[in-house]
């Protein structure tokens, strides 16, 4: 099961991902909104897509089912510090709003794959 001081790709589940994000501490929630914007279900507050960083991202392709077509996003608050997940969907079943978040969200990880952040 990948770590999110890994790189996982396609090959895991949605439900095992967040499973794993979840037992590593990443236990809250976020959204995708308007305008690459993120919303913390922590603390309410909307946060720029380019103020989220990045610490780890499953990709499930469902080569049956388009739906399967999510990234799973491990993430930080800017504003209250809350780790969690963030689900998106990409490719043709994407909202316009999950496809600028995904776009504009802040890669922390390094070339070895771990946290770039202190």
């Amino acid at each position: 099961m990948p770590t999110t001081s890994e790189n996982p790709t396609d090959g895991t589940s949605l439900g095992e991902a967040v499973a794993t994000y979840e037992a590593e501490g990443f236990t809250t929630q976020f959204g995708a909104q308007e305008g690459a914007t993120v919303v913390c279900y922590t603390c309410h507050e909307r946060s720029p897509a380019t103020s989220v960083g990045l610490h780890a991202l499953v990709r499930t392709e469902g080569a049956s089912d388009p739906d399967d077509m999510v990234a799973i996003a491990a993430v930080v608050c800017p504003r209250c510090g809350a780790k969690g997940t963030l689900v998106l969907h990409f490719g043709a079943l994407a909202s316009p709003e999950e496809d600028d978040v995904l776009r504009a969200l802040e890669d922390d990880r390094t070339a070895d794959g771990t946290d770039a952040r202190p």
